[in-house]
């Protein structure tokens, strides 16, 4: 079976997209399983780009087809913030948790009706030789005032869908693939994998 390589080291991302991608017909594998240790830094100016670079640069290091994304939380009344500095929003080597409370930090005071947000997700599929399909998806929500839920990561603990009753850290696994950014961008990725790459 070909191999897919999921452009990330990150574990938490690791482990949904081998759930959300069930049923390709490649081998999922990280940098880290097939002796890659670059680190692409994140210097486009949108998802598209950032996506892009990552994918690229993996796919003609590693000689294997991949799949990077990019993807962040846009919160509109901090003006989009803090999209693309999502995982650096609080600063290089915050925990998940000083992110969510840095973020709360900064919407002290907004009332419920103002704290509307959604997670985007941009997922680039590049071949060695330098193709690149994009596949995109989007999740809209509220900032909810307090943490809540162990599931997920990032931002999903204060990351309320009103349609749910729930933040997207109580959801379990399946539904949150099922409605999240990353599960619907996905969802199209897995379509073309099938479709186009096998």
């Amino acid at each position: 079976m070909p191999k897919l390589l999921l452009a990330t080291n990150n574990e938490g991302k690791a482990r949904e997209y081998r759930s959300l991608l069930e049923g390709v017909p490649f081998e999922l594998v990280t940098p880290a399983e097939v002796g890659i240790s670059t680190e692409v830094a994140e210097v486009g100016k949108s998802f598209e780009e950032n996506a892009r670079l990552k994918a690229t640069t993996l796919a003609a290091e590693s000689g294997l087809l991949s799949l990077a994304d990019d993807s962040g939380l846009e919160v509109k009344a901090l003006g989009g913030e803090p999209g693309m500095l999502s995982a650096r929003y609080a600063g290089e080597g915050a925990s998940d948790e000083d992110r969510v409370s840095y973020l709360l930090t900064k919407l002290e005071g907004v009332p419920q009706e103002r704290r509307t947000a959604r997670f985007r997700c941009v997922i680039a599929i590049a071949t060695p030789q330098g193709e690149v399909e994009f596949c995109s998806g989007e999740c809209d929500g509220v900032i909810a005032f307090a943490p809540s839920g162990e599931g997920g990561f990032g931002y999903d603990p204060i990351f309320y869908l009103p349609e749910m009753g729930k933040t997207m850290a109580e959801l379990s696994s399946e539904t949150k693939n099922r409605i999240s950014h990353r599960g619907r961008a996905a969802e199209k990725a897995r379509q073309l994998l099938k479709e186009k790459y096998s």
